[in-house]
Formats: structure tokens, C-alpha cells, sequence
């Protein structure tokens, strides 16, 4: 699993696709990114929770994955006694004695039918001595197959039998030992071990090479020329290479550790005694050692608890401890990946063996979801970091008032009432490309032009959205606002940051697609006020103080619509009474409850801001008897209005009261015109 494996196949229409396109999985991100403020940060949560596209497709996500993972292990882990390797050699070890003791007493039964004396005697001494060799065998397995590789049978039988066994130890043990230098090779032949010898010959001189820092590249393609068909993972240098025996060696090793240390002793005996070719045991131990040094945190280490009482055998257990160590990797490779773009490094195929097509195809997919969204234009990377491009900007705001409007009735909201008027837009004889929201009076002449310049000289001309070019209106009443947001601490404490920033995002998708000659401006207050540009807003967070300042969010509200023209207004989202203000030395000034102080200070801004023509409209989350109050008086000064309402309903209010008073605005004018 050092590298990643895909299989591609020709189209047939049975296969599944990702059927999400960059816009929806945007959509997705949508709300933790205006939450968090980071698109890293939303991308990294749409990776670990997962998510269920709008088809009703389940799309995993790491955290399920991983849970899945754990799962797997301890269900194997529950069932199988390793243990059951060297009990199941030791019972066919009693059942070959038990074959021979057989053979025994009927040697002994012939020769007392006989009716020989002398025969009878030289019988009974002969196989006093055999049962004395049986009854004497070491109590270790590498002893027992040393002394009855020695021991004269009188059964053919069991001789037969226990031959068969040898010969099959044999082989599972050097095929184990064998698989870790080249996981290829089934069936083992003479020829395969004299292959492996000179493969790990010359992978331990290629070793000594790289240790002495020359350049070993020339030496890893010959030898993967002579020797690669021993390694599927098809590594592309030595590291590769080594990284993946490493593994291979380190779960063997884990088998090892997780015996007790009398069948780990068993073991290694009886591998010692049947592993009967000395320089292959030597060059695998050499390789052993200097990969260890390689890799010292290749989990040489590892162990695993097994509680099961299903027995395996040497080749079972061999082939177990492979699939729990590649359940760990993936378990890791998960845990460790940053962003979509990482999942890219898993191995799909063993993955959906290890956690099936499902979870696969989420990872695949999963992979893909960074890289959509960059060729769709909606993120780049910035030295390393993902961060929204100006047209993904203008996206997540369409996506917020998208879902703010569909909540509400067109007739609700007026919208279409205006269009339908004609009242206040004259054209403007310009064009622009179209975006979601704008009226569409398509300049069929502009639109064509597109679709030529982008698909070339030739008919039939195929458009699409991209090529639609629409007519500008000249709005004739133009609005000034400027939205102040309520950065405290109190609005993600009380569920509020969301739904606020949500509705500022989407009144200024607003007022650019439609209004576009509106001017909106955007400030944060907390315990200070600070204005922010629109580019800013999707990744504006609360701060992390106490304190909101209203008299230094309208001070600066104020003196950013002192530069523009038209009707004026503030609009204010808040859930807190005013607990700080600005001293006269620049200095903020918190308390709680408020001080009068702090009260007449946002008051005389109020009074600033009404002698300017500037309206306050306040949207009131979660208030409190003493807010209502205070924003009464507000509203009673300024003549603006003052409106309470929850998180729920805050976009429906917000965005339907601009739209009524530019309704108004805008029939008003064409009035005056008329």
C-alpha cells in the first residue's frame, strides 16, 4: 500500500459516476464555511462526517470509515486463537505418535500369535526401545521434529504421514518467510528459493549502496528488471521498494509478538529447523536488520490480543496478520489526511476489500472533491492553502440567498412584482455576464459572440450558461447601506453567528446581482467595530472577546455612508444590548450590565446617524426585556424600525423588508418620473 493502484475500464453505462458537480458540493460546504470562517476547515469536517447528495446517495465519511475499521479488527481479533498455529502443528505432531504407538503394540501382537520365542524377545526389546523414544520426545515442536526426523518408524504409515507434515511446514514456513521479501510468489519451487536468494543478495548490496549515500537509481531499475515480477506493487525506487518489505517483515513480526513467549520460542525453533538453507536464513536476516534500521517505525513493535477460539494455521495466520496490518495503514493513512486531495494515496482496490464498494467509491470520490472545485474556478491554492476565488465568493453568497428564498413565497418577498412593473431601471446599452439572480434580458448578439469565440467558427452554435450575456439596467433611485453584524461572543454561544452571517452574505448577493449600482458596506463589532470588504466575508468568524460595541459600529457605519449618495440606511443584527463603547483617548470600554455611560455614548451616535438622513433598521435575536427597550428608543429617534426575531426567521425578515422599501423606493421614482 505504498502507492496508489487504479483500474480503468471502457464506459459501458452500468458503471456509477459522481453524480455531484462542483456547485452542489459547494452548496455542501456552504454553512460550515461561513461558520468557521475556513475553507480548509469545512472541506476537512465534509471529509470526516460525510454527507448525502441531493439524490439520496450516502457519501462516508473517514470518521464512518474508521469506526468500520475498528470494527473489522476486533471482530477478527474476537474470533481466532492465535495460538491455534502451534496447537495445530503439536496435534498433528500426537496424532503421527499416536499412529506409531499403534503400529506398535500390533508388532507386539504378531510376534506373541507367533509362537517364536526368540522372536517374540528380540520384538518386545525392540519396541521397548521405540515406545522409550516416544515417550522421551522433547516437549518443543522444533524438538520433536528433529528427534522423529531421526527415529526408525515401524509404521509406514505414520512415517508417510509425518513426512507429509515436515514437507508441508516446509513450505508454509518458507513461503511466510519468503512472501516478505516478494509477495507474489505462490507454490514455491527450488528455482523460486535460488531466485529469492540472489534477489535478496542483491537487494542487500543495493542496500549497503544507499547507507554510503551513492546514487542507487541505475542499480534499482537493473534489479527490477531481473526481479520485479516478485513485487505487484510495481514500486517506482528503492524507497518504495523497501518501505513496502518493511511492512510485509513488520507484520510477520507482529504474528510473533502476539503469541505468548513459550509458542513464539515453538515457533522459531521449529523454523530454524526446518528453514534448512543457511544463506537464505542469513540474508534475510540481514535485510531484516538493516529495514529495521530504515524503518524503525514500521511497527516492529505491534502486537494484537486475541481473545477467538477459532485455531488457524501458519498460512491462515500468516494471511491474517498481512490484513490486520493493512487495516492499521488505512487506519492511519485516514487519520493522518489533512484534506480531500490526501485520500488520493489510499489503495482503492484494497480498501474496498478491507471495507467494501461503498466506502471505496467514497473515497474515490472523496479524493476528487478539492480538485472539482479548483477546476470549476471556486477555490485555488495560495502557498499551499485552499481560499475561495472571487467567483466562488459570489457562489456561497447565491447558495445563501438561494436557500433564505426558498423558504419564502415569491409574492412574499415582491421580487417578481418588480420585475414585472418595468418601475425605476432603464437600459443602459451595456451587457454583462450573467449570474443567478439577474433579470434575464438576454443580448442575443453578445451571447452568440461568446459561443463562437468559445467553441470556434462552425454551425450549428451550441450555447451554454457561461455564454449568456445580459442587458444592464440603470437603477434610477440608488440605496446606500451598510450591514453591521454582531461579532460577539454571545452569537455562536446562542446558536446565532449562522443564520446572521448567512443573511449578510446573502443581502449582498443581492444587492450585486440586482442592484448593482447599490452601494452595501460591511462592519463587524464586538468589543470594537471594524469595517471588512465583501471578499472578506466568508471567511469572517466571531471574536473570541465579550463586549458589543454599537456606538463604534455606528460611528463607522456613519462615516462610510458619508461617502456615498442616495437613500441611506444602517441595518443592525444583533442579539445584545450595547455593553461597550470607545473612550475619548481610542480606548474600548467594557461593562456588563451597561453603564449609562456606554448608553448615552451609542445614543448620541444614533442621534449622528439621524441627523446624517441615515435609517437604522435593527434585527433583534434572542432579546432580552432590557434590548427591547433600548432598541425602542432607537427606533424612536432615528425613526427607523426595530424587529424580533429568531434565527429561523431572520433571513425572511431581513431580506423581505430591503426588497419592500426598494420596492417602494423604486415606485416612488417612477412616480416622480411619470
Amino acid at each position: 500500500m505504498s502507492g496508489s493502484r487504479y483500474r480503468y475500464s471502457r464506459w459501458d453505462g452500468t458503471q456509477v459516476g459522481f453524480e455531484l458537480g462542483a456547485d452542489e458540493i459547494l452548496a455542501e460546504l456552504t454553512d460550515d464555511l461561513l461558520y468557521h470562517g475556513d475553507l480548509n476547515a469545512a472541506l476537512r469536517k465534509m471529509m470526516h462526517q460525510g454527507f448525502r447528495t441531493p439524490d439520496g446517495d450516502h457519501m462516508q465519511g473517514i470518521r464512518e470509515m474508521l469506526e468500520n475499521l475498528r470494527r473489522r479488527r476486533k471482530n477478527e481479533l474476537e474470533r481466532y486463537d492465535l495460538g491455534g498455529v502451534y496447537d495445530d502443528i503439536a496435534q498433528d505432531l500426537r496424532e503421527v505418535v499416536e499412529m506409531e504407538r499403534e503400529a506398535i503394540e500390533d508388532r507386539l501382537d504378531e510376534a506373541a500369535q507367533s509362537g517364536d520365542q526368540r522372536q517374540q524377545e528380540l520384538t518386545q526389546q525392540s519396541m521397548a526401545e521405540r515406545n522409550f523414544q516416544l515417550d522421551m520426545l522433547s516437549p518443543d515442536l522444533a524438538g520433536q521434529v528433529k528427534e522423529l526426523q531421526e527415529y526408525d518408524f515401524v509404521s509406514q504409515e505414520a512415517q508417510q504421514r509425518f513426512e507429509e507434515l515436515i514437507d508441508q511446514l516446509r513450505k508454509q514456513i518458507m513461503q511466510s518467510q519468503v512472501n516478505q521479501m516478494a509477495g507474489a510468489m505462490e507454490n514455491i519451487t527450488p528455482e523460486d528459493m535460488a531466485r529469492t536468494k540472489d534477489m535478496l543478495s542483491e537487494l542487500n548490496n543495493l542496500l549497503d549502496k544507499r547507507n554510503q549515500g551513492e546514487d542507487t537509481q541505475q542499480d534499482f531499475e537493473n534489479f527490477m528488471q531481473r526481479f520485479g515480477d516478485f513485487f505487484p506493487e510495481n514500486p517506482q525506487n528503492l524507497d518504495e521498494l523497501l518501505e513496502t518489505m518493511a511492512e510485509r517483515m513488520a507484520a510477520m513480526q507482529a504474528m510473533l509478538n502476539s503469541m505468548t513467549p513459550e509458542q513464539r520460542a515453538q515457533l522459531q525453533g521449529l523454523s530454524q529447523q526446518l528453514l534448512e538453507d543457511m544463506d537464505l536464513r542469513w540474508q534475510m536476516d540481514q535485510l531484516a536488520q538493516n529495514l529495521q534500521q530504515a524503518f524503525p517505525d514500521a511497527g516492529w513493535e505491534k502486537s494484537y490480543n486475541f481473545t477467538g477460539q477459532d485455531p488457524l494455521n501458519f498460512g491462515q495466520a500468516a494471511e491474517l496478520m498481512e490484513q490486520l496490518g493493512d487495516l492499521d495503514q488505512l487506519e492511519n493513512l485516514l487519520r493522518g489526511a489533512s484534506n480531500p486531495g490526501a485520500l488520493a494515496e489510499v489503495d482503492i482496490e484494497r480498501a474496498r476489500e478491507l471495507l467494501g464498494d461503498e466506502a471505496a467509491q467514497s473515497l474515490q470520490n472523496m479524493a476528487r472533491i478539492a480538485k472539482m472545485l479548483e477546476e470549476a474556478g471556486l477555490i485555488e491554492n495560495r502557498e499551499g492553502k485552499l481560499e475561495l476565488t472571487p467567483r466562488g465568493i459570489r457562489r456561497i453568497g447565491q447558495n445563501a440567498l438561494t436557500d433564505l428564498f426558498q423558504k419564502l413565497r415569491m409574492d412574499q418577498v415582491g421580487r417578481h412584482a418588480i420585475a414585472k412593473s418595468g418601475f425605476g431601471h432603464e437600459r443602459e446599452y451595456s451587457t454583462k455576464p450573467y449570474e443567478f439572480g439577474d433579470p434575464f434580458n438576454l443580448d442575443i448578439q453578445q451571447t452568440m459572440r461568446n459561443a463562437v469565440r468559445r467553441q470556434g467558427v462552425g454551425s450549428p452554435v451550441h450555447l451554454t450558461p457561461d455564454d449568456f450575456e445580459v442587458e444592464r439596467t440603470e437603477t434610477m433611485v440608488r440605496q446606500s447601506t451598510v450591514l453591521m453584524l454582531d461579532l460577539s461572543l454571545s452569537m455562536p454561544m446562542r446558536d446565532n453567528f449562522l443564520p446572521a452571517k448567512k443573511v449578510a452574505m446573502a443581502l449582498h448577493s443581492l444587492i450585486s446581482s440586482q442592484y448593482p449600482r447599490d452601494y452595501m458596506g460591511l462592519v463587524g463589532f464586538s468589543s470594537v467595530a471594524r469595517e471588512f470588504k465583501a471578499h472578506e466575508l466568508p471567511e469572517v468568524s466571531w471574536d473570541y472577546v465579550y463586549g458589543t460595541n454599537m456606538q463604534h459600529g455606528l460611528a463607522i457605519s456613519r462615516q462610510m455612508l458619508s461617502r456615498q449618495t442616495g437613500t441611506k440606511q444602517i441595518i443592525m443584527i444583533t442579539d445584545g444590548e450595547p455593553t461597550a463603547h470607545i473612550e475619548d483617548d481610542g480606548t474600548p470600554y467594557f461593562a456588563y450590565p451597561p453603564e449609562p455611560e456606554t448608553i448615552q455614548r451609542t445614543l448620541r451616535e444614533v442621534a449622528r446617524c439621524t441627523k446624517d438622513g441615515i435609517v437604522i433598521n435593527t434585527f433583534m435575536l434572542d432579546a432580552t426585556s432590557y434590548l427591547k427597550a433600548f432598541i425602542e428608543k432607537v427606533a424612536e429617534m432615528n425613526r427607523g424600525r426595530a424587529f424580533f426575531t429568531t434565527p429561523d426567521t431572520l433571513g425572511d425578515y431581513v431580506l423581505v423588508d430591503f426588497l419592500e422599501q426598494k420596492k417602494k423606493l423604486l415606485g416612488g421614482r417612477s412616480r416622480r418620473s411619470a
